[in-house]
């Protein structure tokens, strides 16, 4: 009992932090466009942090390391997929699109720069973004409470479901009272704890084993299986398919918009190369880590943990490694890997159905203090419906985080990076890709044809659907073009 105090203590000081800069910020967004954007104030290692923060969440403390303590370093696919489509979002995204948001009438969210990039009067384009936003939002962040649940049940045995209000509860809170700036600044510090506590597990664990060498022994004797990067498969196509699948995580990148609106956010452009260092430093060591933690807890854990449980590892290994009050501390990381990225999909889903749906379709001439109330209410009934979908305690975080992130970046992915590139692209190429990326990731998910990561089929099909309908449709306006060849000036710049 006293240990759990000790543990409560170091999580109390985190929270308490948490919802202190909620309050802080509730004062500070007065608008909508503060709310929801931040009024684009963001420095380079806010924006770095944050993005990367809201990017890993749970799963990377949880469901990497679950899945390589399944598998082994095969696990590590995963992790060089989602490091290259980080470059690659950083080095050929980020600018463009903070420049092409401004261009088009300063758009503040997704939805809102794909109505303004192609002059959508009609709202469709928004209305189809945001219900894609929802559909899949809903589900990204059940995930995240699903790992708060698992968190709270592992570290006090808490059940399961006073463990998911627990966890949603703190995140709504500073999400509904300080909005994206309060969003990102806690993403800040949760993303520095995160890079520590990720570190900080498999090191001292491979120290408690007698160091690299013994630890890398015992691996070899007792896991020789998981020191193969190609994983259980022997035949060559289902092999193949596998490594495909996992790499095809970096696609997910384009899309995600929890990540792009940080792009959006930053104060200047010309910030985002510093930015892109410093996030590729983060994503590179951590992930690393995280496979780490996964191999080594096979070997360091006296007791096997079976199925879903395997996503505990991380959270088992601390609470062996360290004292009460010091495990707390790290245990908090996982609260803030969780929280960081929850938030940021409660954000930019309730921005979704003010800015998108509630404007366009019910009240078009809302003023700024009533979209701020409706965005606000938005994050109850979205959290209410994401702890609905996080009720099964069997649910595996990866596995649910891999859906939503195939729907985003399938949906999304390639309109925003056509968008950013081809002056030709219509409004109907983009409707057409939406709608082609994001069904074909929830029809293929119901088969798992091939075994194939449901991401690559869909990427492909609304890529196609997006060159074939642009070419057949009439081309772009003047003003369209004129708005598009405004923004590459601004990237030449």
């Amino acid at each position: 009992m006293d240990n759990n105090i000790l543990v409560i203590i170091a999580f109390a000081i985190y929270l308490g932090l948490m919802m202190g800069i909620g309050v802080f910020y509730y004062r500070r967004s007065q608008g909508l466009g503060d709310y929801i954007l931040g009024g684009r104030q963001l420095g380079p290692w806010i924006t770095s942090m944050s993005a990367e923060a809201s990017d890993m969440s749970g799963w990377m403390l949880m469901g990497l390391p679950g899945f390589a303590y399944a598998t082994g370093l095969s696990g590590i696919w995963i992790a060089l997929g989602l490091a290259g489509g980080t470059w690659l979002n950083w080095a050929f995204v980020s600018k463009r699109l903070r420049n092409h948001t401004e261009a088009a009438n300063n758009s503040l969210t997704m939805p809102d720069y794909f109505k303004n990039r192609f002059h959508d009067t009609s709202n469709i384009l928004p209305i189809v973004s945001a219900l894609f936003i929802l559909i899949f939002f809903l589900i990204y962040t059940s995930s995240g409470f699903v790992a708060g649940g698992k968190l709270f049940t592992t570290i006090f045995g808490l059940d399961y479901t006073s463990s998911l209000l627990i966890t949603a509860g703190v995140v709504v809170f500073y999400t509904f009272l300080g909005g994206f700036l309060a969003v990102s600044c806690t993403d800040f510090i949760q993303g520095m704890m995160m890079f520590f506590a990720i570190l900080l597990v498999p090191i001292t664990a491979t120290i408690a084993m007698g160091g690299p060498v013994d630890t890398a022994h015992l691996i070899a004797t007792e896991f020789p299986e998981g020191l193969s990067i190609l994983g259980p498969h022997t035949d060559t196509l289902p092999l193949c398919i596998a490594i495909l699948s996992s790499l095809a995580w970096g696609l997910g990148y384009f899309g995600q918009p929890h990540i792009l609106v940080r792009f959006m956010a930053i104060s200047d452009a010309k910030e985002l190369k510093k930015a892109t260092h410093i996030a590729m430093t983060w994503v590179i060591i951590s992930l690393t880590a995280a496979v780490l933690v996964g191999l080594v807890g096979h070997v360091y854990l006296p007791h096997a943990l079976n199925g879903a449980q395997s996503e505990t590892v991380f959270l088992v290994m601390t609470r062996n490694l360290f004292s009460p009050f010091v495990g707390g501390l790290i245990l908090s990381a996982v609260l803030a890997a969780i929280m960081s990225t929850s938030s940021a999909q409660l954000l930019v889903t309730s921005s979704a159905i003010s800015h998108d749906l509630y404007r366009n379709l019910i009240h078009k001439s809302a003023s700024e203090r009533e979209l701020l109330l409706v965005s606000r209410i938005s994050v109850l009934l979205i959290a209410l419906i994401a702890l609905y979908l996080a009720l099964n305690p069997n649910s595996y975080i990866l596995t649910m985080v891999a859906y939503a992130w195939a729907g985003f970046g399938a949906a999304f992915g390639p309109s925003i990076l056509i968008s950013l590139f081809w002056r030709r692209m219509t409004r109907l190429g983009c409707i057409a890709g939406i709608i082609v990326g994001g069904v074909t990731v929830l029809i293929w998910k119901q088969f798992e044809l091939f075994g194939l990561y449901e991401i690559v089929p869909g990427f492909i099909f609304s890529s196609i659907a997006i060159y074939i309908v642009s070419l057949l449709d009439t081309p772009p306006s003047t003003a369209i073009t004129d708005d598009f060849d405004k923004a590459q000036e601004m990237h030449i710049l």
